[in-house]
């Protein structure tokens, strides 16, 4: 396999929403009330609604600056490379890049829409009509305007499991087959998914094939162990959340009443599930006679392996590891424009890792895009004219003189910061 040979599906990018995403989609009586963005006399530029500040943070949108300028700290869409909300300049920095396909998780209204769920708590058709237009927006817009190269993913009604399912079926008509969840509802105040209470979502998104997209941080909490702990403990036990998640999902009766259902971990890296899937076995056959626990005819590693895809950005141990796990459910993220991206050198990255496991080349087109094309049902291949023009080599050859090189802008970044810093930083942000 060669590095122009690759074909390249990311099934963890981001957008940084651009100050249009409403215009001409609200009812004219939701119009002065929708999220605003306006510039402050600092110079960064915050989403202004009902009373709250929400700006974009620094690490959100890093790509092109050197990592000694990534930060917390807010900042202007000015300091941000255009492909990190103008869609024409994301194509050609995916083109540069080498990379066809791009699922985009939201920024400002959080990874499960918890900004529209808050609303809706106060006034539940606000919240809906906001929700609805974010995902019109994202799909007719984003996704739309380059038809092949985006895997269009949806925000739920988090309020209210009779609106996500239908809300599944709306955007699934609209070919939109995939939608973001919570690592645990819990956290925002839901019921868990062991209560029941998701089943009516559940059972839409497994009746017409559309995955569960679950990201870190989509709780709105991260693992913390202590308030004056440096940034670099939470940054290192990010997945986690998703450990957490994964066992949440194994031993709920979610698998066992909807066994077709596909659960994604996004952003949570592959070098644990060997471990994780002997853990859920040996806990299940030495405990479950008194814990209850009874799983039918497939043991937990089965559940994990038929229903839960996992993704990785930069995961040696991982890659080397993955026959001990189902290669099949195995996806590649690129993370555009967080500060873990491979950005604008994924193929490299990607090819030194999988030569060094020694893959072969069927299982270095599972990972990169046979397995995300079959599970997101996506197809870019038809609506792009076929594979040849969906390479590494080819893709790049259009973006032939697109600058991707990095640039510094004299931003200091904050050092020192620790978990409680990362909370200041949050309320200072977000006034009420």
């Amino acid at each position: 396999m060669r590095i122009e040979d690759l074909v390249m599906v990311s099934v963890d990018d981001h957008v940084v929403e651009p100050p249009d995403l409403f215009d001409g989609r609200l009812a004219a009586k939701y119009v002065d009330e929708a999220p605003k963005l306006v510039r402050k006399d600092s110079g960064i530029d915050v989403w202004s609604f009902r009373g709250q500040e929400l700006p974009n943070i620094g690490l959100n949108a890093v790509a092109g600056r050197p990592p000694e300028e990534y930060a917390m700290d807010p900042t202007s869409f000015d300091q941000m490379r255009p492909g990190c909300y103008d869609v024409h300049s994301r194509v050609k920095d995916m083109d540069a890049n080498g990379v066809l396909g791009s699922m985009n998780f939201p920024s400002f209204p959080q990874f499960c829409g918890q900004l529209f769920a808050r609303t809706a708590l106060e006034d539940a058709d606000l919240g809906l009509a906001l929700l609805q237009a974010y995902n019109d927006w994202h799909i007719e817009s984003w996704c739309g305007a380059y038809p092949g190269r985006f895997i269009p993913l949806s925000l739920p009604p988090m309020w209210d499991p009779e609106l996500m399912a239908a809300e599944v079926r709306r955007v699934a008509e609209m070919g939109c087959h995939a939608v973001t969840f919570s690592e645990n509802p819990t956290h925002l105040g839901h019921p868990s998914i062991h209560s029941g209470h998701w089943d009516p979502f559940f059972a839409a998104c497994e009746e017409l094939g559309t995955v569960v997209c679950v990201h870190i941080g989509s709780s709105s909490q991260m693992v913390i162990t202590a308030a004056d702990a440096p940034m670099d403990v939470l940054i290192t036990l990010t997945p986690v959340n998703l450990v957490q998640a994964a066992a949440d999902f194994v031993w709920s009766k979610v698998p066992q009443k909807f066994p077709t259902l596909k659960y994604a971990l996004s952003e949570g890296g592959i070098g644990w599930i060997p471990y994780f899937r002997e853990r859920i076995d040996y806990t299940y056959d030495r405990h479950r006679f008194w814990t209850g626990q009874d799983m039918g005819s497939r043991s937990p590693s089965q559940v994990f392996d038929e229903q839960v895809i996992c993704c990785w950005i930069d995961d040696p141990v991982g890659v080397e590891m993955r026959n001990k796990m189902n290669i099949d459910m195995i996806t590649w993220e690129c993370d555009y424009p967080h500060s873990d991206s491979t950005w604008p050198q994924s193929p490299e990255q990607y090819m030194k890792q999988v030569e060094a496991a020694g893959c072969s080349d069927v299982e270095i087109d599972k990972m990169s895009h046979l397995n995300a094309m079959r599970l997101f049902q996506y197809d870019p291949f038809t609506a792009l004219g076929g594979k040849e023009h969906c390479t590494v080599g080819a893709l790049r050859a259009q973006a032939e003189g697109w600058d991707v090189s990095v640039v510094a802008q004299g931003i200091k970044a904050t050092t020192g910061t620790n978990a409680m810093d990362l909370k200041n930083i949050s309320a200072a942000n977000t006034a009420t």
